[in-house]
């Protein structure tokens, strides 16, 4: 199984690049795990036509990046609990050797993305940093591997 994390720009601190790479040490176990970061476009302006012109070379980028089943994350999609997202995981590996969630840049992800989806997950109506919602995604994905092996990570 392939478990990748699409997503715009580059962890500049190190103590969320520490923490990724713990969570793909101990994803290692269970999957291939990558992530792949696309480079941030810079903004011309902060008008509304500018940033659309971001959001849509962004999203074409992803949407070239992106293998298997895709995993949007976005703030109007699914809320699971943990329990839901391993049962999800698991169903998932009897049908794809790929699963991709997308994390997008600031300014969201761009249609094209979200239709090229097959889901949209949400963590909740909060906005979290991108940089910190890669160690989250890649700590709940962990998770849902514990669960699904029935170790006592998740309690």
């Amino acid at each position: 199984m392939n478990v990748n994390i699409v997503c715009i720009g580059k962890i500049k601190e190190s103590f969320y690049r520490e923490a990724l790479d713990e969570y793909a040490k101990r994803l290692s176990r269970f999957c291939k795990f990558s992530v792949i970061e696309l480079a941030e476009k810079q903004l011309g302006g902060k008008n509304e036509a500018d940033i659309k012109i971001v959001k849509e070379d962004e999203g074409k980028r992803i949407v070239q990046a992106v293998k298997g089943y895709v995993i949007a994350l976005d703030m109007r999609g699914e809320q699971l609990s943990s329990e839901q997202l391993s049962a999800k995981i698991v169903k998932l590996t009897d049908t794809t050797s790929t699963i991709t969630f997308v994390i997008g840049g600031s300014y969201g992800l761009a249609q094209c993305v979200l239709d090229r989806a097959d889901s949209k997950l949400s963590f909740g109506k909060m906005t979290f940093p991108h940089q910190l919602m890669r160690v989250i995604a890649a700590e709940q994905i962990y998770r849902a591997f514990t669960i699904a092996e029935g170790s006592g990570y998740h309690k």
